[in-house]
């Protein structure tokens, strides 16, 4: 007779050992998906995203700045003068605002494309020093630019 364990005993701890190994493995590769998940969408999608945000906002920003240029070539010495420009509604699926004011230096102005965090800077091209220029739009609708020699009065209540 034999004293140790039986065949039938090794047998079953055969197939606990294999099943025990298969839930580690399992586990691990299951632990390196949830990672692999988790920066997909900051690595893959945003980066991209926030690339072609980039480079959207600075074509909106320099298509801006050139109406206002435009409008304060032809503008008249005398009198009011009144424009209006579409630019795109989101980019990348997303709504963004543009703010036309002070630059970094004193002396130009800048036109200012945001979306949270991202945000582009244009010059105005340098008529700062000569006519001031503010406002604020966003992407949606049509947007206006007015001019005025006597300077922005607003007379309505």
């Amino acid at each position: 007779m034999r004293t140790g364990r039986s065949y039938k005993s090794r047998k079953n701890e055969a197939g606990v050992a294999n099943t025990i190994e298969y839930i580690m493995i399992s586990a691990v590769c299951m632990g390196l998906l949830i990672v692999m998940m988790l920066l997909v969408n900051a690595n893959i999608l945003e980066g991209p995203a926030n690339q072609l945000s980039y480079v959207a906002f600075t074509d909106i920003g320099n298509g801006v700045s050139t109406r206002i240029v435009d409008v304060y070539a032809v503008s008249p010495r005398e009198g009011d003068m009144t424009t209006s420009f579409d630019i795109p509604d989101d980019v990348a699926g997303k709504e963004y605002f543009v703010d036309i004011g002070p630059g970094a230096n004193p002396v130009d102005q800048d036109v200012d494309i945001h979306q949270g965090t991202l945000e582009t800077h244009v010059s105005l091209a340098g008529i700062g020093a000569t006519k001031g220029v503010t406002g604020s739009t966003t992407g949606t609708g049509m947007n206006r630019i007015s001019y005025d020699s006597g300077g922005y009065n607003d007379t309505s209540p």
